[in-house]
């Protein structure tokens, strides 16, 4: 029951992980997985040699809590192949719906992070804007248009996979920044191989660096690392606001015309600017529907406990 439960979380991570401006990492931090993520990919390195040949390999296995990692490596895995074309299309049809339900998730998720700080320091006032503007100063940055070579594959997997393991950064995002991320989609959908195994390359080299530094960080200075998260999370909100106005347009490296510059707009002014109805009523139904899930899995968390 517990790895299936791991499982179901894996696939919410993966769900958040295809929506540029949404990390799985937020999904793993309100779902209680977090730290134990971290610790289990931290203890993946040349140490498991020793312990192979003092112990066995079934001890090696135990070491890394394998079939945590199974069950939600599986599940991410699970939502990004089946998941990948619905997101796709909801972004395109229903795309007040969808960022108004990851508003509200991001946003009750700022709540509860905060829970966990233990203690509350003026100082920690400064890591809070430094994570506001980091994460903001991403969201505003112009689109590259990098090319799918094979250097760029890997460099952009282990760039995304430190993003998507940060509550408040979204890899998506992070590969829309790169301008590689319609390359990544198309992948996924076509079953891609070859491009798929070089983003994996680099994701797993990514991922193993980069999580023994963010481990570190919350055994050593856990509320300030959580408060500079916060900060992140944060400062991302003003992309995944439901309502904008596409101010310019740019034709990405597969000739397609994406959004360039969006301007935040409140409803009755998407309204009036753009022509289309603002769906207020849904989008604020799908808002409480974000907030409702992690007020329900905080609780079921704290059931568990």
């Amino acid at each position: 029951m517990n790895y299936f439960l791991t499982y179901l979380k894996g696939i919410a991570m993966g769900a958040a992980d295809v929506v540029p401006g949404v990390s799985g990492g937020t999904i793993a931090f309100i779902t209680g997985i977090y730290d134990t993520l971290l610790g289990s990919i931290r203890r993946i390195n040349p140490s498991l040699f020793g312990l192979w040949q003092r112990e066995g390999f079934k001890a090696v296995l135990n070491h890394i809590n394998v079939g945590f990692l199974i069950a939600l490596f599986g599940g991410i895995l699970t939502s990004i192949l089946t998941l990948a074309k619905l997101i796709s299309w909801l972004l395109i049809t229903h795309p007040i719906p969808l960022w108004s339900f990851f508003f509200g998730l991001i946003l009750i998720s700022v709540v509860h992070i905060m829970k966990q700080v233990e203690q509350k320091k003026i100082i920690q006032l400064l890591f809070l804007i430094a994570g506001i503007t980091l994460a903001y100063s991403i969201t505003i940055l112009q689109p590259l248009d990098m090319q799918p070579t094979t250097f760029n594959l890997i460099f952009a997997g282990a760039i995304a996979i430190c993003a998507m393991i940060l509550p408040g950064i979204s890899g998506s995002f992070i590969l829309l920044l790169l301008g590689i991320y319609p390359t990544i989609l198309l992948a996924v959908k076509e079953l891609n191989l070859g491009i798929l195994s070089l983003f994996a390359i680099g994701a797993i080299c990514g991922l193993l660096s980069f999580s023994h530094l963010l481990s570190w960080l919350l055994q050593r200075h856990r509320d300030t690392t959580l408060i500079f998260l916060t900060g992140l999370m944060i400062g991302t909100l003003p992309k995944i606001w439901p309502w904008k106005e596409t101010l310019s347009w740019r034709i990405n490296s597969h000739g397609e015309q994406v959004p360039l510059l969006q301007h935040n707009l409140l409803p009755n002014q998407f309204e009036n600017i753009v022509g289309q109805p603002s769906n207020l009523l849904l989008a604020i139904l799908c808002m409480f529907g974000g907030i409702g899930i992690v007020w329900l899995l905080e609780k079921v968390a704290q059931k568990n406990q």
